[in-house]
This record gives C-alpha cells, sequence and structure tokens, in this order.
C-alpha cells in the first residue's frame, strides 16, 4: 500500500454513538476495510450493530462493540500513530459529557471527527478545550441523512489544517463522488467552526426547499384535484429536465407518492407533523438576522414548522380562528400552463435558498476570517446531501469557485435573469393560492423578498420617519453621496417632528 493510504494510517477508527446515523458510518467504515470500535450511552444500540454485522456479508473489517467507555477508547491504542474518533453525538451537552468520559484516555496527536450537528461555537469552544491537551476537534458537517451516512455522505470539514490533511485521504474514500466527475464530495471548508457553520446553513437551505415542494404538492393536490400518482408524475417530469432537474427532494418525493401502503400494509398512508428537532434551521435564522442577511424563505418555511409541531395549541386555536381550509382553483383555468407555473414558482424559491443562504456563508466568512471557498461548497452539494440540484449548481460553482468574494448572489448575471424570468409565475402561483387558500408560506416569501431585494421604493422610508419621529435615530438623504447608497448604520440627520 502507499504511504499516505487511509487505510494504513487508520486501520482502527472508533465510532461514539451508534443511533441511525453512527450505526450506519460504522458500517460503511467497516466495508471500505477498516476494523471499528463502536459504543453508545445506550446499550441496545450496540447490540444491534453487531447483530447486524454477523448477518451482513459487506463487512471487511471488524467491527467490535463496546458498554464501557474506557474499554472503548483505549481499543484504539497501538492502532496506528494516533487514534481517530467520529462523533454521533447529539449536539450540547450530550457531546460535551462524552468528551469529558474520554479525556483522560486520549493523548496528544489523537483526532476527534464531530459529524454531529452542532453549533458552530461550540465546536469552536471544544477545539480550544482539546487543544490545551494536544489533541484535534474537528468539526465535520455530514449531509445526507442515514441512508448517505451508509452509501456516502457530503462533508464539511474544519479545523487545523495539519489534522485535516491527515484524515482528508480518509473522508475522501468515504464522501459521496459527483457522478459527473467522481470528484468526492469533501473539502476542508476552513479553520475553527466554518464546518458546521456550512452545514447549519445547508440545513436552513433544506427547510426553504422544504416546504416550498410541500406547498407544491398541496397546491397540486388540494388546488387541483391531482391524486398522488399524478403528481408524482409531474414530480418526476420536473426532475427529469429543465431547472429542477437532479434535484434530490423532488425525487424522492416522486418516489414517496408512488408508495401505495405502509410497513403494516394498511393501504392508507400516514399523516406525519413534524416534532419540535429544530436545532442548526432556528441557527441559522439567528445568525441571518445577527449578520444582517434577508432569509425570509428560509425563516417562513422554519415557522410553518414550529407551528406544524405546536399540533396541541394549533388543534385549539383552529376551532376559535375557523380560518377556511385549501379549496379547488378555479376549474377554468389551463391545468397544464397552472403545473408549468407552479414549476417556475418552486425553482425561484429553491434558487432563492441557495441565494440566501450563500449570502450567509459569504458574510460569515468575511466576519470570520475563514476564506470560504462558494464553489467549493457547491462542489460538496453535488451528492451525498439533501439540497442536491444539478442545475443550479452548474450556474452557480462557475462564477463562486476560486474563493471569488461574492457577497450578493442576485449580482450574478444568470441569476438574476433566471429570477427575473421566474418571477411573473411566481406571482401568479401566489395570487391563485391566496384566492384558493392554500398554504404557501416559504413560496410567497420568496416573491416578497425579490421584490424587496431588488426594489428601490421600499415603504421603509416611513418606517425610518417614524422611528426618528419617537427616538431620534436619524436617517440617511436620498441623493446625497456617501449616504445614498451609504453604511449599514444610523445616518447623520434628525428632525425635531415635535418639540419634548
Amino acid at each position: 500500500m502507499p504511504p499516505n493510504n487511509p487505510l494504513q494510517t487508520f486501520p482502527r477508527i472508533g465510532v461514539v454513538g451508534a443511533g441511525s446515523m453512527g450505526s450506519m458510518m460504522t458500517f460503511a467504515f467497516s466495508e471500505l476495510g477498516l476494523d471499528v470500535s463502536v459504543w453508545d450511552v445506550d446499550k441496545s444500540n450496540v447490540d444491534k450493530v453487531l447483530t447486524w454485522a454477523k448477518d451482513s456479508p459487506d463487512v471487511k473489517g471488524k467491527i467490535e462493540g463496546f458498554y464501557n467507555i474506557t474499554e472503548f477508547t483505549k481499543s484504539l491504542d497501538g492502532k496506528g500513530d494516533r487514534k481517530l474518533f467520529i462523533f454521533s453525538v447529539t449536539h450540547g451537552h450530550p457531546a460535551d459529557s462524552v468528551l469529558n468520559m474520554m479525556k483522560a484516555d486520549l493523548r496528544s496527536g489523537d483526532i476527534i471527527l464531530d459529524g454531529g450537528n452542532e453549533n458552530y461555537r461550540r465546536t469552536e469552544r471544544r477545539q480550544k478545550e482539546c487543544e490545551a491537551i494536544g489533541v484535534n476537534w474537528i468539526g465535520m458537517g455530514v449531509s445526507g441523512g442515514y441512508q448517505s451516512a451508509r452509501r456516502g455522505p457530503s462533508l464539511s470539514p474544519s479545523g487545523d489544517t495539519k489534522a485535516l490533511n491527515l484524515v482528508m485521504p480518509l473522508l475522501e474514500l468515504y464522501a459521496a463522488k459527483d457522478p459527473k466527475t467522481g470528484t468526492p464530495c469533501v473539502t476542508r471548508i476552513g479553520p475553527g467552526g466554518s464546518g458546521h457553520f456550512v452545514k447549519m446553513v445547508h440545513n436552513g437551505i433544506e427547510g426553504g426547499m422544504l416546504s416550498a415542494l410541500a406547498e407544491a404538492w398541496s397546491y397540486l393536490h388540494f388546488g387541483l384535484g391531482m391524486d398522488y400518482d399524478q403528481i408524482a408524475e409531474i414530480f418526476a417530469q420536473w426532475n427529469s429536465s429543465g431547472e429542477l432537474q437532479g434535484n434530490f427532494l423532488i425525487s424522492i418525493g416522486a418516489d414517496m407518492l408512488r408508495k401505495k401502503k405502509t410497513p403494516k400494509g394498511d393501504h392508507n398512508g400516514e399523516e406525519l407533523d413534524d416534532d419540535d428537532t429544530e436545532g442548526t434551521p432556528l441557527w441559522a435564522l439567528m445568525e441571518s438576522a445577527a449578520r444582517h442577511v434577508s432569509c425570509p424563505t428560509l425563516g417562513a418555511a422554519h415557522y410553518m414548522r414550529i407551528a406544524s409541531g405546536n399540533r396541541a395549541e394549533r388543534a385549539q386555536v383552529s376551532q376559535k380562528l375557523q380560518m377556511p381550509t385549501p379549496r379547488p382553483i378555479d376549474k377554468s383555468r389551463d391545468r397544464k400552463a397552472e403545473v408549468e407555473k407552479l414549476r417556475l414558482a418552486v425553482y425561484s424559491s429553491f434558487l432563492s435558498s441557495f441565494c440566501q443562504g450563500l449570502e450567509l456563508i459569504s458574510r460569515a466568512s468575511d466576519d470570520e476570517s475563514w476564506d470560504i471557498d462558494l464553489g467549493k461548497c457547491l462542489q460538496i452539494w453535488r451528492a451525498g446531501c439533501i439540497i442536491q440540484s444539478d442545475y443550479i449548481a452548474d450556474m452557480l460553482q462557475p462564477p463562486l469557485s476560486h474563493k471569488k468574494r461574492v457577497t450578493n448572489m442576485k449580482f450574478v448575471d444568470q441569476v438574476s435573469k433566471e429570477l427575473h424570468k421566474s418571477f411573473g409565475a411566481l406571482k401568479e402561483i401566489v395570487i391563485q393560492g391566496t384566492l384558493s387558500d392554500q398554504y404557501m408560506p416559504a413560496i410567497a416569501a420568496t416573491l416578497e423578498y425579490l421584490k424587496y431585494a431588488g426594489g428601490m421604493s421600499l415603504p421603509t422610508k416611513f418606517m425610518e420617519g417614524q422611528m426618528d419621529y419617537f427616538g431620534a435615530h436619524c436617517y440617511n438623504k436620498p441623493g446625497v453621496p456617501g449616504e445614498d447608497p451609504g453604511p449599514v448604520s444610523k445616518g447623520p440627520h434628525h428632525y425635531e417632528w415635535k418639540v419634548a
């Protein structure tokens, strides 16, 4: 084997956490030929992994389960120059607790890859904490869900450069591969917690896309009266060509709609509502507000998810508000034309979600001096991840590559042209959806976003006048060099509207 072969550098690794993601990582790395030690606070999770390993013909490396974390950590002693652990643990206190239990058995040079959906600031805190004992903590976003964790996910690691250089060959072996070029969907995002920041924003973009597509499904089903097979066919057509081609969510949406029965075989399907596991989308919205980046498609999507999760309250409120439910759209309208307008509205919402997310990454990269290559972010999102969208990636990646500094994606000519092209259809869908009481928060938010993100007659001038009236907030004057356009800050002018 060549000296840089990852199977030689890390012949045995440790996976911390054997839930849906950790167990799939365990199987994936064993199938690559590595021996894997696995531990979980829940012993039954370890047992499930070991039972599966006995019956799987694909296992190449040895899988060994542990119930004692000290024995688990020490099982990597002497297996290479350093120990390598992959965390798949719930963010926050659980990850801190496990790290504290392992610390005594860690040695200088050991590496921990945190593959959880962690807040990037906590990642940076743990990096400093581990640096004090010579251990490298790498924050690594893992996208694609448990299925990709088994077959190859999209990875966004960040942290110490030397440690990243050591683990990158292994991560390149594990990661999904771009079907067009074979390029591994993993890259060194940058220093600190930048990798988890990128994954956080990825999940925000994902939320905007999920909501827009769900709204489209509802529009087709309740508005246009289509059954699931008909909608599946439409989604399959959208995914096969045009602006929505090669889109993961649309692809699995079509697949899901073609399923005829639940695992119980009752032919009825199952009604679902969101839970309260919000994490990364919530953090993305907090960051967007703090960093002054407008992300309304992502925000509207998340707020509907929150309302969905508050089912008990919603059930009570529905009795009081007596809101109308979605109803059929005027049947005299051309159904084929309506579906095409909806396709463009979904595309506009998807592209706007990408714009909002990438602008947030760009702003944070500048603020934190991370020097993130947005083109590489697009590259790692080409396979193994939830927001894979080939047409959008083909459009965005070239102008964003080689660390070109673009703080507003609408500066890219093709992006602005595409959003302008789809605007009429987007507006028509929102109008018809509103008239027929369809649910469309993300799609409607996209319409307003495009209007005010590119508008020059915003009503905020009235708002600014009132804020100056009651709070002497001051303002900039239009047409004055240095003030229009000027910095995002308090202006130099105040009008004494009423003497105090």
